[in-house]
Parts: C-alpha cells; sequence; structure tokens
C-alpha cells in the first residue's frame, strides 16, 4: 500500500515540477515579448534612423528559443538519438570483434 502512495507521489512532484518548467517558459517569453515592445517604441522615439532594439530582441529570442526546445523536449540530439548512436557504435564494435577472431 506504501508503495503506491509513494509511486502516486512522485508522479504527483514530476507533474507539478514539469508545469512549473512550462510556466516558467511561458513568462520568459511573455517578458521577452513585452520587454522588446517596450525597446521598439524607446528605439522609434528616440532615434528611428539606429534600429538597435533588433539586437537585444535577437540575443533574447535565442535564448527563448532554446529555453522551449528544452522545456517541451525537443532536441535533435535528445533520447532516441543517443540510443541510436550506442547501438550504432555497439554493432560497429561487435563487427570489428568478428573480424579479427
Amino acid at each position: 500500500m506504501e508503495t503506491y502512495q509513494n509511486e502516486d507521489e512522485q508522479k504527483y512532484r514530476r507533474a507539478k515540477k514539469r508545469v512549473e518548467e512550462i510556466r516558467g517558459f511561458y513568462g520568459n517569453l511573455t517578458a521577452y515579448i513585452a520587454f522588446n515592445v517596450f525597446f521598439l517604441v524607446i528605439n522609434l522615439m528616440t532615434s528611428p534612423e539606429q534600429l538597435w532594439f533588433f539586437w537585444p530582441m535577437l540575443g533574447w529570442g535565442i535564448g527563448v528559443f532554446f529555453h522551449g526546445m528544452k522545456v517541451f523536449n525537443y532536441s535533435p540530439f535528445g533520447k532516441e538519438w543517443e540510443e541510436r548512436k550506442v547501438r550504432e557504435f555497439m554493432e560497429q564494435e561487435e563487427r570489428r570483434r568478428k573480424t579479427f577472431e
């Protein structure tokens, strides 16, 4: 009976952590949009001939992009890629071993 409670508690903690990660991403995205609109307005009001707002938008945007990739578990080098590479290296090692027998 106690193991079921521990499993449920662990599932709850993982789910809660996941929700906090997603909320953190959306907070970051909201701040990104709000501050960049603010930067755009300040830029256009003070020096419209020189568009500097683009640089913080680009830098912060790269950070938001990678934050989103992490939170939503998208990575070209994710778990499947790692497992595929491990199997590939194991097969190569097996072929080499058979070659020298």
